[in-house]
């Protein structure tokens, strides 16, 4: 039987599915699928975990909302998301919840932040490719940039400092460690697979998020020992 304080946050998430659906944040099949995967979180691994996943959340809107009609213009912004970008970017983060290792929890969404906002960002300044560092065009695969990288950094730093306020995790130090590090390479990853394969076409962006924030995840698993 489920607690009746559970209820109350089950309501939640229901609401803020129906919300990020209703202003198109999400489709619908996406909005349900976050709803599931929030109810199971918060009976398997608590409250706390899930309103992580609720920051990275917001500061992905954020992020896309950021300069969205110039994105507009140059054809990069995403808008609506669809079911397979919330399973690419939030299945890791929900297996390490529903499991309560909190080391790939972490990591694994400190990767999909610094990821979304680097990718957010970084397109007011032109980007170089990581494995060339030739000029390329904004929103090209694999295409780097200082702001985009310098944001995020402070997006996964955001995320380590949520999860220690959180208490996820009581060292201050190995939570931001785990979350900056972690992050930081899983976004790494996600732009080395851009530009190697997804620019070939041999994987698409929702593998290529899955194997980045899997990255992050093993490595937030090995800082924690």
């Amino acid at each position: 039987m489920i607690s009746p304080g559970y209820l109350e946050y089950i309501f939640l998430i229901v609401v803020i599915g129906l919300i990020t659906y209703w202003r198109k944040a999400l489709d619908l099949f996406g909005s349900i699928f976050m709803i599931i995967m929030g109810i199971i979180i918060i009976l398997f691994a608590g409250v706390n975990w899930l309103i992580l996943i609720f920051i990275f959340m917001f500061l992905g809107l954020v992020s896309t909302k950021y300069k969205h009609e110039y994105k507009k213009d140059i054809g990069v912004y995403e808008g609506t998301r669809s079911l397979k970008n919330v399973i690419s970017n939030g299945i890791v983060p929900f297996v390490m919840a529903a499991f309560g290792n909190y080391g790939g929890f972490i990591g694994s969404i400190a990767t999909a932040t610094a990821d979304t906002l680097a990718s957010e960002v970084g397109v007011v300044q032109q980007p170089r490719l990581i494995t060339t560092m030739k000029k390329v065009p904004p929103g090209t695969d694999g295409g780097i940039s200082i702001i985009g990288t310098a944001a995020g950094i402070i997006g996964a730093g955001i995320i380590g400092v949520s999860a220690y306020l959180l208490g996820i995790f009581p060292d201050p130090f190995v939570t931001l460690k785990i979350s900056i590090i972690a992050g930081t390479v899983g976004c790494f990853v996600d732009s080395i697979l851009g530009a190697v394969l997804e620019r070939r076409n041999y994987i698409s962006n929702e593998y290529v998020n899955l194997i980045a924030t899997i990255t992050g995840a093993a490595l937030g698993i090995i800082m924690v020992g």
